[in-house]
Protein backbone atom coordinates (compact mmCIF):
# COMPACT_ATOMS: atom_id res chain seq x y z
CA UNK A 1 0.00 0.00 0.00
CA UNK A 2 1.55 3.46 -1.19
CA UNK A 3 2.60 5.45 1.86
CA UNK A 4 -0.50 8.22 1.82
CA UNK A 5 0.72 11.46 2.74
CA UNK A 6 -1.34 14.70 3.07
CA UNK A 7 0.26 18.10 2.78
CA UNK A 8 0.17 19.79 6.01
CA UNK A 9 -1.87 22.84 5.80
CA UNK A 10 -4.49 20.90 3.48
CA UNK A 11 -4.88 18.85 6.73
CA UNK A 12 -5.21 20.94 9.07
CA UNK A 13 -7.88 22.89 6.98
CA UNK A 14 -9.59 19.91 6.63
CA UNK A 15 -9.58 19.55 10.28
CA UNK A 16 -11.04 22.77 10.66
CA UNK A 17 -8.41 24.23 12.31
CA UNK A 18 -7.46 26.78 10.06
CA UNK A 19 -7.91 28.22 6.44
CA UNK A 20 -4.71 26.79 4.25
CA UNK A 21 -3.59 30.53 4.14
CA UNK A 22 -4.02 30.48 7.96
CA UNK A 23 -2.52 27.03 8.79
CA UNK A 24 0.57 28.25 6.32
CA UNK A 25 0.92 31.26 8.82
CA UNK A 26 0.37 29.33 11.67
CA UNK A 27 3.14 27.04 10.39
CA UNK A 28 6.13 29.31 9.85
CA UNK A 29 5.27 30.61 12.98
CA UNK A 30 6.29 27.32 14.49
CA UNK A 31 3.04 27.13 16.04
CA UNK A 32 2.47 23.32 14.12
CA UNK A 33 4.70 20.25 15.68
CA UNK A 34 4.52 17.10 13.38
CA UNK A 35 5.95 14.22 15.82
CA UNK A 36 7.18 16.77 18.68
CA UNK A 37 9.31 18.57 16.05
CA UNK A 38 8.56 21.56 14.58
CA UNK A 39 7.08 21.95 11.28
CA UNK A 40 7.66 23.73 7.98
CA UNK A 41 5.74 24.73 4.93
CA UNK A 42 6.05 21.99 2.53
CA UNK A 43 5.78 19.38 5.46
CA UNK A 44 3.45 15.89 4.42
CA UNK A 45 1.96 14.25 6.99
CA UNK A 46 0.34 10.59 7.03
CA UNK A 47 -2.74 11.25 9.36
CA UNK A 48 -3.14 7.65 10.38
CA UNK A 49 0.04 7.51 11.52
CA UNK A 50 1.57 11.19 12.66
CA UNK A 51 1.00 13.04 15.60
CA UNK A 52 0.01 16.79 14.55
CA UNK A 53 -0.35 19.86 17.08
CA UNK A 54 -1.22 23.24 17.09
CA UNK A 55 -0.46 25.08 20.02
CA UNK A 56 0.69 21.91 21.62
CA UNK A 57 -2.86 20.61 21.42
CA UNK A 58 -3.71 17.53 19.33
CA UNK A 59 -5.39 17.94 16.06
CA UNK A 60 -7.26 16.04 14.60
CA UNK A 61 -10.44 15.44 12.31
CA UNK A 62 -13.52 14.40 13.88
CA UNK A 63 -16.05 15.43 11.14
CA UNK A 64 -18.19 12.46 9.69
CA UNK A 65 -16.13 10.71 6.56
CA UNK A 66 -18.21 11.40 3.66
CA UNK A 67 -17.59 10.49 0.32
CA UNK A 68 -20.00 11.33 -2.36
CA UNK A 69 -20.15 10.74 -6.40
CA UNK A 70 -21.02 14.54 -8.11
CA UNK A 71 -22.46 14.54 -12.14
CA UNK A 72 -20.20 17.51 -12.98
CA UNK A 73 -21.95 19.28 -15.67
CA UNK A 74 -20.32 21.27 -18.82
CA UNK A 75 -19.03 24.84 -17.34
CA UNK A 76 -17.99 24.46 -13.89
CA UNK A 77 -14.67 24.47 -12.79
CA UNK A 78 -13.52 21.62 -10.47
CA UNK A 79 -12.71 23.68 -7.02
CA UNK A 80 -14.26 24.82 -4.29
CA UNK A 81 -14.34 28.54 -4.78
CA UNK A 82 -13.32 30.76 -7.45
CA UNK A 83 -11.74 34.45 -7.14
CA UNK A 84 -13.11 34.74 -10.67
CA UNK A 85 -16.76 34.67 -9.82
CA UNK A 86 -16.96 31.46 -12.32
CA UNK A 87 -19.30 28.95 -11.25
CA UNK A 88 -17.59 25.62 -9.21
CA UNK A 89 -18.75 22.45 -8.03
CA UNK A 90 -18.99 23.68 -4.77
CA UNK A 91 -22.48 24.99 -5.63
CA UNK A 92 -23.73 21.62 -6.79
CA UNK A 93 -22.51 20.09 -3.21
CA UNK A 94 -23.26 22.69 -0.55
CA UNK A 95 -25.73 20.51 0.89
CA UNK A 96 -23.61 17.16 1.68
CA UNK A 97 -23.12 18.01 5.36
CA UNK A 98 -19.45 18.23 5.20
CA UNK A 99 -16.98 20.19 3.79
CA UNK A 100 -15.63 18.34 1.28
CA UNK A 101 -12.61 18.63 -1.76
CA UNK A 102 -12.48 17.13 -5.33
CA UNK A 103 -10.56 13.95 -5.86
CA UNK A 104 -8.52 14.99 -9.03
CA UNK A 105 -10.14 17.23 -11.64
CA UNK A 106 -12.15 17.06 -14.55
CA UNK A 107 -11.67 20.60 -16.47
CA UNK A 108 -14.68 23.05 -17.05
CA UNK A 109 -15.56 21.96 -20.85
CA UNK A 110 -15.61 18.17 -19.58
CA UNK A 111 -18.23 16.08 -17.49
CA UNK A 112 -19.00 13.02 -15.78
CA UNK A 113 -18.02 11.34 -12.65
CA UNK A 114 -16.11 13.60 -9.93
CA UNK A 115 -15.27 12.50 -6.45
CA UNK A 116 -15.58 14.59 -3.47
CA UNK A 117 -14.70 13.83 -0.02
CA UNK A 118 -13.77 14.80 3.37
CA UNK A 119 -10.87 11.53 4.14
CA UNK A 120 -7.65 13.37 2.62
CA UNK A 121 -5.75 9.84 3.17
CA UNK A 122 -8.99 8.47 0.76
CA UNK A 123 -8.60 11.16 -1.92
CA UNK A 124 -4.65 10.62 -1.91
CA UNK A 125 -4.63 7.20 -2.45
CA UNK A 126 -7.23 7.38 -5.10
CA UNK A 127 -4.54 9.99 -6.43
CA UNK A 128 -1.73 8.15 -5.82
CA UNK A 129 0.76 7.13 -8.83
CA UNK A 130 1.21 4.30 -7.88
CA UNK A 131 -2.50 3.42 -7.26
CA UNK A 132 -3.30 2.92 -11.15
CA UNK A 133 -6.72 3.30 -10.61
CA UNK A 134 -8.67 3.07 -13.92
CA UNK A 135 -10.40 5.68 -15.39
CA UNK A 136 -13.41 5.62 -17.97
CA UNK A 137 -13.65 8.15 -20.55
CA UNK A 138 -16.22 8.44 -23.43
CA UNK A 139 -14.40 10.74 -25.94
CA UNK A 140 -16.09 12.22 -29.42
CA UNK A 141 -13.58 13.52 -31.37
CA UNK A 142 -13.60 15.02 -34.75
CA UNK A 143 -12.84 14.13 -38.22
CA UNK A 144 -12.03 10.47 -37.88
CA UNK A 145 -9.42 8.68 -36.22
CA UNK A 146 -6.56 6.02 -37.45
CA UNK A 147 -5.28 3.00 -36.19
CA UNK A 148 -2.06 4.43 -36.28
CA UNK A 149 -3.28 7.28 -34.19
CA UNK A 150 -5.01 5.20 -31.88
CA UNK A 151 -1.77 3.05 -31.45
CA UNK A 152 0.02 6.02 -30.16
CA UNK A 153 -2.60 7.09 -27.19
CA UNK A 154 -2.69 3.53 -26.51
CA UNK A 155 1.17 3.37 -26.24
CA UNK A 156 2.02 6.04 -24.67
CA UNK A 157 2.73 9.91 -25.73
CA UNK A 158 5.31 12.85 -24.76
CA UNK A 159 3.55 15.52 -22.77
CA UNK A 160 5.42 18.38 -20.70
CA UNK A 161 9.02 16.38 -21.25
CA UNK A 162 7.41 12.85 -19.98
CA UNK A 163 5.81 9.89 -21.42
CA UNK A 164 2.25 9.17 -20.56
CA UNK A 165 0.97 5.65 -18.90
CA UNK A 166 -0.47 3.19 -21.44
CA UNK A 167 -3.84 3.70 -22.16
CA UNK A 168 -7.08 1.90 -23.47
CA UNK A 169 -8.96 2.67 -26.28
CA UNK A 170 -11.73 1.25 -28.01
CA UNK A 171 -14.10 2.49 -31.02
CA UNK A 172 -17.81 2.84 -29.55
CA UNK A 173 -19.52 4.50 -32.89
CA UNK A 174 -17.58 5.64 -36.18
CA UNK A 175 -19.55 8.13 -38.64
CA UNK A 176 -18.48 10.70 -41.27
CA UNK A 177 -16.24 13.46 -39.47
CA UNK A 178 -17.12 11.99 -36.23
CA UNK A 179 -15.89 8.78 -34.07
CA UNK A 180 -16.82 8.27 -30.42
CA UNK A 181 -14.25 6.31 -28.23
CA UNK A 182 -13.76 5.07 -24.87
CA UNK A 183 -10.81 6.05 -23.10
CA UNK A 184 -9.20 4.36 -20.22
CA UNK A 185 -6.46 5.55 -18.62
CA UNK A 186 -4.67 4.64 -15.50
CA UNK A 187 -3.11 7.79 -14.29
CA UNK A 188 -4.52 11.57 -13.79
CA UNK A 189 -2.45 14.12 -15.31
CA UNK A 190 -4.24 17.47 -16.00
CA UNK A 191 -6.17 17.88 -19.34
CA UNK A 192 -4.29 14.66 -20.12
CA UNK A 193 -7.20 13.54 -23.17
CA UNK A 194 -7.38 16.72 -24.40
CA UNK A 195 -3.58 17.32 -24.67
CA UNK A 196 -2.86 13.76 -26.70
CA UNK A 197 -5.60 14.58 -28.50
CA UNK A 198 -4.16 17.97 -29.82
CA UNK A 199 -0.81 16.46 -30.34
CA UNK A 200 -2.46 14.20 -32.78
CA UNK A 201 -4.61 17.05 -34.58
CA UNK A 202 -8.17 15.34 -33.16
CA UNK A 203 -10.76 18.02 -31.80
CA UNK A 204 -12.49 16.82 -28.55
CA UNK A 205 -16.27 17.55 -29.06
CA UNK A 206 -17.14 16.04 -26.17
CA UNK A 207 -15.43 14.55 -22.98
CA UNK A 208 -17.59 12.35 -20.12
CA UNK A 209 -16.08 9.79 -17.68
CA UNK A 210 -18.66 7.37 -17.22
CA UNK A 211 -16.34 5.56 -14.49
CA UNK A 212 -13.98 5.39 -11.96
CA UNK A 213 -12.26 2.53 -10.96
CA UNK A 214 -15.35 0.04 -10.22
CA UNK A 215 -17.89 2.63 -9.99
CA UNK A 216 -20.32 3.64 -12.65
CA UNK A 217 -21.83 7.42 -13.41
CA UNK A 218 -25.00 5.16 -14.20
CA UNK A 219 -28.13 7.05 -14.86
CA UNK A 220 -27.34 9.59 -12.28
CA UNK A 221 -28.61 13.22 -13.58
CA UNK A 222 -25.90 16.07 -14.27
CA UNK A 223 -25.81 18.57 -11.17
CA UNK A 224 -27.14 15.80 -9.10
CA UNK A 225 -24.84 13.58 -6.09
CA UNK A 226 -25.30 10.43 -4.23
CA UNK A 227 -23.27 9.17 -1.43
CA UNK A 228 -21.34 6.28 -1.95
CA UNK A 229 -22.09 3.17 -0.11
CA UNK A 230 -19.52 1.50 2.36
CA UNK A 231 -19.16 -1.44 0.09
CA UNK A 232 -18.12 1.04 -2.95
CA UNK A 233 -15.62 2.76 -0.82
CA UNK A 234 -14.25 -0.53 0.06
CA UNK A 235 -13.59 -1.61 -3.64
CA UNK A 236 -12.20 1.55 -4.83
CA UNK A 237 -9.70 0.80 -1.76
CA UNK A 238 -8.87 -2.63 -2.77
CA UNK A 239 -8.56 -1.69 -6.53
CA UNK A 240 -5.78 1.29 -5.54
CA UNK A 241 -4.26 -0.92 -3.11
CA UNK A 242 -3.93 -4.04 -5.68
CA UNK A 243 0.04 -4.69 -6.78
CA UNK A 244 0.13 -2.92 -10.24
CA UNK A 245 1.28 -5.22 -13.36
CA UNK A 246 3.80 -3.13 -14.04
Amino acid sequence: MPDVQIRLQKYLSECGAASRRKAEELIEKGKVKVNGRVAKIGDKVNPEKDRITLNGKKVANTAKPIYIMLHKPRGYITTMSDEMGRKCVAELVKNAGERIYPVGRLDRESEGLLLLTNDGGFANLMMHPKSHVPKYYRVTVRPGISDEQIARLEGGMMIDGRKTAPARVTVLESQENRVVLEIVLFEGRNRQIRRMCEELSLEVARLRRTAFGSLKLGMLPAGQWRELTPYEVERLIKIANKPSAE
